[in-house]
């Protein structure tokens, strides 16, 4: 055992407390080389505390040698004599029927998966030592290392986030742990070259096809080796000191709303207004954003623009109202802000219809979208159609057909509704109007702008269905790859 890595991260464990004697920890191990290397230090630290091992493997359907790599795994827990579990799930029908990217399909069937093996092998029903209660404890351990967690970091702050978000990817959440979060992708690899120990490859990790695979392959590469070496470890240290002041901000937020809120539950929130304007901006935000966690079961939608719009609430004259994700709405009555279910509804997200694009040129996906039927998405290689800009035929300036520059696409890509801070760019100049002014001048029905599905790009809207795309993403000579979006019957 390379007893350098295996110290560290074994430090890294009893830090934060991951697992206790008694447990049973199901490992997520995929076959590749953070997998491996976890369930091996699993199996060691296994024989040093006594807790009960399992691992579970999801075969998504997706990869051909999807196969060989359960394979592996199986042979791996067969020769450690620990028990293996096998799911197999059409990854792209999952997220075809339930709207979603194939990445987050992906991420759901994978807890599922691991929560449904600790459910069935955490029942205080192994060769554990400790009480019955401490043997039904349970623990899911997954292989993010360091490298994830400056990739997610980055991605967070690209898209605005606050010192939550900052902290990037946490050692603990629930019962799901991660050991390898301190270590990087190259202490794992040649831990395993030392030790001869081979792992699965999976080659859609190289592609370019997600934001995040964008991060890992190219812009961590050019930090480290044009700005600053160690650069994964220096974010690290940084979104630990994040997510200690977040805990810290939290707690203060704890102790002030024993002075602001009036009243609060799963429903309803009932808060002081005059109490509230007192406490400092930072602390006021974090009591905000603890009452709609309560209310929501997490925070997913709630955004920066979300929060301004509290706040210049609270400023406001007279008695106001605004409306929220989730069925929520915020009210200043008073001398109260109110936050409550709006008109009885129930407190869900609107429905996000997620893309995860085409990997290779030509191919489609097809999206089932509320109001406009099945919408089909392909991607094409410019230098496959060189004649592009010639033919008018392959130019469609037809309302339900739109031919966009995918080079500038460079967040997560959905079908939705309009939200608040949604903007357009509307001419060569990229001067920007906001969704709503657009949708009033072009005299669209108010119902009609609430349940109308825009295709966006975070907040930037690339395409008004029968109306217009952004000028951005217009294809220009620069354009490498062209991204094709058709209403199926739509002309």
């Amino acid at each position: 055992m390379n007893h350098r890595l295996f110290r560290k991260v074994k430090e890294y464990m009893d830090r934060y407390h991951m697992i206790a004697p008694g447990d049973t920890v199901v490992a997520g191990v995929s076959g590749g080389a953070d997998s491996v290397c976890l369930f091996l230090i699993l199996c060691k630290v296994a024989e040093e505390m006594g807790f009960r091992l399992v691992v579970a493997h999801v075969n998504h359907r997706i990869r051909p040698e999807a196969a060989e790599d359960a394979a592996y795994v199986r042979e791996l827990c067969d020769r450690k004599g620990i028990p293996f579990v096998l799911y197999e799930e059409d990854v792209k029908a999952y997220a075809k029927s339930g709207r979603l990217s194939e990445e987050e399909a992906g991420r759901r069937i994978r807890y599922k998966a691991f929560e449904e093996t600790l459910e069935k092998f955490g029942a205080g029903s192994g060769n554990c030592s400790g009480t019955e209660e401490t043997a039904k404890r349970g623990k899911i351990a997954v292989a993010h290392n360091a490298n994830d967690r400056a990739e997610t970091m980055l991605f967070h702050l690209f898209r605005g986030t606050g010192l939550t978000g900052a902290g990037g990817i946490k050692p603990v959440r629930g019962n799901v742990i991660r050991p390898l979060l301190c270590v990087q992708r190259e202490e794992i690899e040649e831990y395993l070259g030392e030790k001869g120990i081979s792992f699965c490859i999976d080659r859609t990790n190289l592609e370019d096809t997600y934001t995040r695979n964008r991060i890992r392959n190219h812009i961590l590469p050019f930090a480290e080796k044009e700005i600053c070496t160690g650069v994964v470890a220096h974010m690290c240290g940084a979104a630990d000191m994040f997510l200690e002041a977040d805990a810290y901000i939290r707690r203060q937020a704890e102790k002030a709303c024993g002075d602001c809120m009036l009243e609060t539950g799963r429903e309803k929130a009932v808060l002081d207004i005059a109490h509230l304007k007192e406490e400092e901006p930072l602390i006021r935000r974090q009591i905000l954003l603890q009452c709609l966690e309560r209310m929501t079961e997490g925070r997913k939608d709630i955004t920066s623009v979300h929060m301004e719009g509290l706040e210049e609430l609270l400023w406001k004259q007279g008695n106001k109202q605004l409306s929220m994700p989730y069925g929520l709405k915020a009210k200043k009555e008073y001398g109260h802000l109110i936050l409550c279910c709006e008109d009885g509804r129930e407190m869900e997200p609107s429905v996000e219809i997620g893309i995860s694009l085409p990997d290779s040129s030509g191919q489609m996906l097809e999206v089932e979208v509320p109001g406009l039927g099945v919408v089909e998405l392909t991607i094409f290689s410019k230098e496959k159609i060189p004649s592009f800009f010639d033919n008018s035929e392959i130019i469609s300036r037809k309302t339900y057909t739109k031919w966009l520059n995918c080079d500038r696409i460079t967040k997560s890509l959905v079908f939705r509704t309009r939200e608040k801070g949604d903007y357009l760019t509307i001419n060569k100049e990229l001067s920007k109007k906001k969704l709503k002014n657009y949708m009033i001048e072009e005299k669209i029905p108010k119902e009609e702008r609430e349940n109308l599905y825009v295709l966006a790009d975070g907040s930037h809207i690339i395409w008004v269905p029968g109306y217009r795309i952004s000028e951005y993403y217009k294809i220009t000579e620069e354009t490498k790859h062209i991204l094709k979006v058709q209403v199926r019957g739509g002309l």
